[in-house]
């Protein structure tokens, strides 16, 4: 139902841009967010966005990262850029708050020095 792909092995300063395919009954009407799972630590929200395209981000990411959806389409979007080090981790999308315990596969995004 959740299915992330853009993910990739940039540079730091770099620029990657993620994207993630819904099924209508997760995303209709639904707060979705894209969550970062560092290496070694627990999964956190880096970007949410309302149906009606409110945004919301973690201080972390803001300024440098973009979440945007494509209603009609049942997609969320992350565009990043000016990426750091820290960026690295594996990258989810699903409702905010989380509803369901149901995951997709992620996207790996690495950022090396």
């Amino acid at each position: 139902q959740l299915v992330e792909s853009g993910g990739g092995l940039v540079q730091v300063g770099g620029s990657l841009g993620l994207s993630c395919q819904a099924s209508r009954n997760v995303f209709s009407g639904s707060r979705m967010g894209w969550y970062r799972q560092a290496p070694g630590k627990q999964r956190e929200v880096v970007a949410s966005i309302t149906w009606h395209h409110d945004t919301s981000y973690a201080d972390a990411v803001k300024g440098r990262f973009t979440i945007s959806r494509d209603n009609a389409k049942n997609t969320v979007f992350l565009q990043m850029n000016s990426l750091k080090t820290e960026d690295t981790g594996v990258y989810y999308c699903n409702t905010v708050p989380l509803l369901r315990p149901a995951w997709g596969q992620g996207t790996q995004v690495t950022v090396s020095s």
